[in-house]
């Protein structure tokens, strides 16, 4: 006994921090296995230091948010047998330059594991992996910025048994072709330009038993034959474009294969079914070509199959793989009812995205272990009953036909992190949530009632709330602890909140809570009342704030101005009191703004600013008490209007909300559940202007629709808006003009 400290785990310690050249680490000299994996050292740099410990034979400094570059000390440590630098890609990544890793490759000869996946190696030469010590077991290189043309030599390494390339998307290269046996049992190299000679692979790599090539370039015939690849275990040979019906012959006929994916492609047809006339009723018969195709896959753990065109059933013997964990089959075209399952051990299914009808069979309900359920976008029916898995943390049946209560056992998860049941029928009231973990919540679109639980507006970490478009009341009462919230949707309800007894409204601060995530606010048509408060926070980053169709009053508070990222503003169909809010004009990324029917009156002053509402693509101000000239001034700098160069189909919005408005549009209202981002209009109906209308309106090439009937407007109409080429309604009704309509307008 010597003793001295040979051996030092800290791995996923908690550690954070810096680690000084002082620490007492350093002090010891002994030491040959260091593991400080999964810390938070806050992006500092490696400690040169590290170079110290002559006797290491084993270090491991992963995920551990070090940065910067590797220290040119590392190569002393000539005795290292395993060295793992491996970092996640964000925020800041270390990086390795061609000298120091030269370094490495020569220095550390008995290095039989090297992983350095995602550590920036975008500088290095790849002829040094030339040089790696012939007893090299494992190499792994995702994620390293790697580009050039690997060496072939790598595959000839005599012990090299792990090979992860993947994620150098400017990685290329090609497998030796000369006859030739290679020891590897993973192989991986999804996402490289590395050509993958089909006909090689199966026959050099006798050993493979993990083989990734998902997003490969194939050349020649693949999937043809099975080869050598006898003993694969793990097969991804998802989004490769590969077409026509799944070769399962192919697949079946691997007896050791526990995970095949095969997402993202364009396979077709539908599963073998069981061989009736086998006496075992372990045989899969292929009925479109009328063969066997082989046994059913009892060892199957994971089958992925999703974002393909298969069609048919789900056939029943996937119900009844004892090994089964995960299976994806959703982004199809599979018919008919879901399956029972027999197994016990599943813990991920997905379904959603195909033409599956009839109930939720009562076997996915009484899956004990089930995690994550994905059934949406079908059209299943009946009722949701009690779950009995108390680990479900995903749960998503949206858009469905799907009726009843909400079961009890569902608000009793306690790891419940997303909840996704809107677009359904179902009804009765949402009763307290037991999870704290609850991060998205859908239960929009369906006939729920009743009061909503405090329970929601407790919930810490929830990022999306969405209860819209049913038939809740009662007093809002919001909490303050939801600091993590960026949408709120609580649109198309009875609730009601007097926002006159709360001035500074300290339960929800309009926005003060929330000023640093919340980025869309919905309240529209409900029985909000009394004054907008006037309490927006600077630094806030809401974006769309809709308070449409409630009850509010008297005027618009100008901390609005504080709202730096709001592009939507929508206060239509209010009791608002106030002048035209001119101060809006210098919101930098305002582009919808509403007022429609409510008591605004007055002129439309001058703008202030020297590039007024720059970005606006609609302004609906019918149905007021605005008087005098129409803004010509503000018509000459709506530079959106005047040229959007928005084109194609793009929306407003997020990527999870999308924006939404209702506008007049030829006579009729029309609620836009997305709004294309070239889509302009300008509505002052149903006001008291005055005046001529200014040919400066026909500067707007890009308007699609202008709205200026029920006004007092005199004069003619200008011949220049017939060189308005995007127009598609124009109303002009109920004025005082004179005149013929102009011939450029009729045509």
């Amino acid at each position: 006994m010597t003793g001295h400290v040979i051996g030092l785990n800290l791995g996923s310690g908690g550690l954070q921090g810096n680690i000084h050249s002082n620490s007492s680490l350093f002090s010891l000299g002994h030491l040959k296995r260091l593991d400080l994996s999964e810390n938070d050292f806050r992006g500092s740099p490696i400690p040169s230091k590290f170079g110290g410990f002559v006797s290491m034979t084993h270090l491991d400094l992963s995920y551990s948010n070090f940065s910067g570059p590797i220290p040119s000390e590392i190569p002393h440590l000539s005795t290292l047998v395993s060295l793992n630098l491996s970092q996640y890609s964000f925020p800041v990544v270390p990086h390795v330059d061609t000298l120091t890793f030269n370094r490495i490759v020569q220095n550390l000869t008995n290095l039989r594991e090297l992983v350095l996946n995602e550590v920036d190696m975008s500088s290095i030469v790849l002829d040094s992996f030339k040089n790696l010590s012939s007893s090299l077991k494992t190499l792994e290189l995702s994620d390293c910025h790697l580009q050039g043309k690997f060496p072939e030599s790598i595959f000839h390494r005599p012990n090299l048994r792990l090979l992860d390339l993947r994620y150098n998307y400017n990685l290329t290269g090609y497998f030796p072709e000369s006859n030739w046996s290679s020891p590897l049992e993973a192989l991986r190299l999804s996402s490289t330009r590395i050509s993958v000679d089909w006909h090689h692979l199966t026959r050099n790599f006798k050993s493979l038993r993990d083989l990734s090539l998902r997003n490969c370039s194939f050349v020649g015939s693949y999937l043809a034959f099975l080869g050598n690849l006898t003993q694969i275990m793990r097969l991804d040979l998802s989004s490769n474009n590969f077409g026509g019906q799944i070769p399962w012959s192919f697949f079946l006929n691997l007896e050791s294969l526990v995970y095949l994916n095969l997402a993202y492609n364009n396979f077709v047809g539908q599963f073998p079914e069981v061989d009736s006339n086998s006496t075992s009723n372990s045989s899969l018969y292929d009925f479109s070509k009328q063969q066997l195709v082989g046994p059913i896959p009892r060892h199957l753990t994971v089958l992925i199959l999703y974002e393909n065109q298969l069609n048919g059933i789900i056939p029943s013997w996937l119900g009844s793989l004892p090994s089964l964990e995960y299976l994806d089959l959703r982004s199809n075209q599979l018919s008919g009812n879901i399956i029972e399952f027999q197994t016990r051990s599943l813990l991920w299914l997905y379904l959603n995205d195909n033409k599956l009808d009839g109930l939720i069979p009562r076997s996915i309900f009484e899956l004990e272990k089930l995690q994550s359920l994905v059934l949406s976008s079908n059209q299943l029916s009946g009722n949701i009953i009690e779950f009995q898995s108390r680990s479900l943390s995903m749960l998503y049946l949206r858009n469905n036909k799907l009726d009843g209560q909400i079961p009890r056992s569902i608000f009793e998860l306690e790891n419940l992190d997303y909840l996704d049941l809107s677009s359904n029928q179902l009804s009765g009231n949402i009763i307290e949530f037991q999870s704290r973990s609850l991060s998205f919540l859908y239960l929009n679109d369906n006939k729920l009632d009743g009061l909503i639980p405090r329970s929601i507006f407790e919930l810490e970490k929830a990022t999306e709330l969405d209860l819209s478009s049913n038939n809740l009341s009662g007093t809002v009462e919001f909490g303050s602890k939801l600091q993590s919230l960026r949408e709120l949707n609580l649109s198309f309800n009875h609730l009601s909140l007097s926002f006159n007894h709360l001035r500074t409204w300290p339960q929800l601060d309009l926005l003060g809570n929330f000023s640093q995530s919340l980025s869309v606010l919905n309240l529209r048509n409900n029985k909000f009342h009394g004054v907008i408060p006037g309490t927006f926070s600077e630094g806030n980053v809401l974006r769309n704030l809709d308070l449409n169709e409630n009850q509010l009053e008297e005027s618009l508070p100008q901390s609005l101005l504080r709202c730096r990222e709001l592009e939507v503003l929508d206060l239509g169909n209010n009791k608002i009191q106030d002048t035209f809010p001119n101060w809006l004009e210098s919101l930098p990324k305002l582009q919808v703004l509403i007022l429609r029917s409510n008591k605004f009156s007055g002129e439309i002053c001058f703008p202030k600013t020297k590039f007024p509402f720059q970005k606006m693509h609609i302004i609906d101000l019918s149905n007021n008490r605005f008087s005098g000239l129409l803004p010509t001034k503000y018509f000459e700098n709506l530079t959106a209007m005047i040229n959007s160069q928005e084109h194609g189909l793009k929306y407003m919005g997020g990527l999870y909300y999308q924006d939404t408005v209702v506008l007049t549009i030829k006579g009729f209202e029309i609620e836009m559940k997305k709004i294309l981002t070239y889509f302009t209009i300008i509505d002052f109906s149903n006001n008291t202007f005055r005046g001529e209308i200014s040919s400066v309106i026909s500067k707007l090439k890009s308007l699609k629709g202008l709205n200026f009937s029920h006004n007092e407007l005199t004069g003619t109409i200008p011949p220049s808006f017939g060189e308005m080429s995007n127009l598609e309604w124009l109303d002009l009704s109920s004025n005082k003009l004179v005149g013929d309509i102009p011939e450029q307008l009729a045509n």
